[in-house]
């Protein structure tokens, strides 16, 4: 398919089709076998189109060996330039390119592996023209020979090297391909970004405000058809941190169910294969393997004795959040919690919880949430004298870090 923007044009294409004599001859300089279907290109009749065929002859037995390809490219063209000449002079030379480049990066391996090359076209920052990388989509985004061939692109180009750019959730996506970016749940419904955004002041006198830097979705209790009422409050508190790291492109896995967490969590030995599919509660532990599992995200966890002494550690907690910026998990008896942030004066001691709650089991409203206090701040006793962390419950805190990575 071809995408016309202010002097770009898009190709997206698996196999080919070619729209006439003269074009055939010039690919078949650059390619030693290419077949075009006719809904390539709309802008030539069919009886112009000629299917093509070329083949080398092996001076030797040789095997067969079938591969498919993805080849996308980007062409910058006049408005007024005609879609022959386009196609001549820019998309034939340039997919011939994109060709040769896979060709080079897999002829060594194609009698013992099949490789799963995709192009990506990004626009980092300081750059003013996208540039397309090449991933072996075999591996995953945290493996080692993906993150090196990252690195190395950031140190050519002159990138940050401490944070995401060419990943593939970076990459410019065109027309119907957005869709695979918009924020939904697997049900198809929007999740509410930021709501703490809308909320009052703590109420802290003197107060020094550190909150999480960056966007996060709020996932709770009845999301995507699931009744965790009573027992997911903690998958809830992981689904959201890792929307974080998703937003914040240090991620393109999709946050994961309750039973994809459940499944990480056998796989790595931790449960038996029954906790799949049951209604057990999990932990800041838990939370901290599947962090591990399915980003590589290194934690910390804080442990204090009652719900009482959570005051001593907004100090902590503020530091967190103005160099980390992730969301923290706080669980305690059968509850868990998502922290976005402390408001704390460090003189008097006074201090107060930004409380991300999944325990909510309304509709996605936003006045409904923050005026049910769904996301509010907390103190450690209100006014009343009423105590938000119990007393007698001990409490783990999951700071989890932002990545150091590209």
């Amino acid at each position: 398919m071809v995408h016309t923007l202010p002097g770009i044009s898009h190709i997206h294409s698996r196999k080919f089709t070619l729209p006439c004599t003269s074009i055939v001859q010039q690919v078949a300089e650059h390619m030693e076998c290419i077949s075009f279907p006719p809904s390539f290109f709309n802008h030539f009749s069919l009886s112009s189109l000629k299917v093509f065929s070329y083949f080398i002859s092996a001076p030797a037995p040789a095997s067969l060996r079938v591969i498919d390809l993805k080849l996308d490219i980007l062409c910058y063209s006049s408005m007024d330039l005609p879609v022959a000449v386009a196609v001549s002079e820019l998309v034939i030379p340039g997919l011939a390119d994109q060709l040769s480049i896979m060709k080079k990066a897999i002829v060594s391996e194609l009698l013992t592996q099949q490789p799963q090359l995709c192009p990506y076209h990004f626009v980092p920052p300081g750059l003013l023209i996208p540039l397309t990388a090449i991933y072996d989509t075999r591996y995953g985004e945290i493996e080692e020979k993906q993150s090196e061939l990252r690195r190395n692109l950031h140190f050519r180009l002159g990138l940050p090297l401490d944070r995401p750019l060419l990943r593939t959730s970076n990459a410019l996506t065109f027309g119907a391909m957005e869709m695979r970016d918009r924020s939904s749940s697997k049900s198809g419904s929007s999740l509410l970004r930021d709501v703490h955004k809308e909320i009052p002041s703590s109420g802290v006198s003197g107060g020094i405000m550190s909150l999480i830097d960056g966007s996060y979705e709020y996932y709770h209790y009845l999301h995507d058809g699931i009744d965790d009422n009573g027992w997911g409050c903690a998958y809830r508190s992981l689904q959201t941190i890792m929307s974080w790291y998703r937003l914040q492109q240090y991620s393109s896995i999709n946050v994961p169910s309750h039973r994809e967490i459940q499944q990480v969590l056998v796989e790595i030995g931790d449960k038996d294969p029954s906790f799949i599919g049951s209604r057990e509660w999990i932990g800041a532990i838990e939370l901290s393997f599947v962090l591990d599992k399915l980003l590589g995200a290194s934690c910390k966890i804080i442990n204090v004795r009652s719900g009482d002494e959570l005051p001593e550690k907004c100090r902590e907690l503020a530091i967190h959040f103005e160099t980390q910026g992730t969301p923290v998990m706080i669980g305690g008896g059968v509850l868990a919690y998502t922290l976005l942030g402390v408001d704390y004066n460090e003189a008097s001691g006074d201090c107060a919880f930004l409380i991300l709650d999944p325990h909510y089991t309304g509709g996605d409203d936003l006045k409904k949430i923050v005026n049910g206090g769904w996301c509010a701040w907390k103190k450690s006793v209100d006014s009343k004298g009423r105590s938000f962390f119990l007393k007698d419950k001990f409490y783990n805190l999951l700071l989890p870090q932002r990545p150091n990575m590209v």
